[in-house]
């Protein structure tokens, strides 16, 4: 095979409908288009939902919720996964978190980290700014750790 031997797919090519060229086209006189009317007319087009004038279904149903705010995207680590990592003087916060890849920022998003209490730490650690679950703040305090 070579490259003039190639040819698309059968039904892959269509020809375009050319309307407005004589009654013999068979799209002539309207042009597709029908007799009066808004859809008749340049830019006669509608918006998407709209009910000739009549209130549109997405407003006449009721709403419920809300959207809020200042969504804050919680990111979660188990005690366990700060075992793969060496901290510079034990000393664990979200900058540290981001500097190592333990966690990863998301775009355009307020974020927090919580640690929940997964695993054993064989070190102290010194948390700073970094919420946590009861049972982390027990095995941090046993093992000599600090939390500020």
């Amino acid at each position: 095979m070579k490259f003039h031997d190639l040819k698309p797919a059968d039904g892959a090519k269509h020809r375009k409908k050319r309307v407005g060229r004589g009654i013999g086209s068979g799209h002539g006189k309207t042009s597709t288009k029908g007799h009066k009317g808004q859809g008749a007319r340049s830019g006669g087009t509608k918006p998407l939902g709209f009910e000739g004038g009549q209130t549109p279904l997405f407003l006449r149903i009721p709403k419920r919720g809300f959207t809020p705010l200042d969504d804050i995207e919680v990111l979660v680590i188990n005690i366990s996964r700060l075992e793969d990592f060496s901290f510079p003087e034990n000393k664990v916060n979200i900058e540290n978190l981001l500097d190592l890849n333990v966690i990863k920022a998301p775009k355009s998003k307020k974020f927090t980290v919580k640690i929940l209490g997964n695993g054993e730490p064989s070190k102290p650690y010194f948390i700073d700014g970094i919420s946590m679950s009861r049972t982390v703040e027990e095995k941090i305090l046993r093992t000599g750790g600090a939390i500020v």
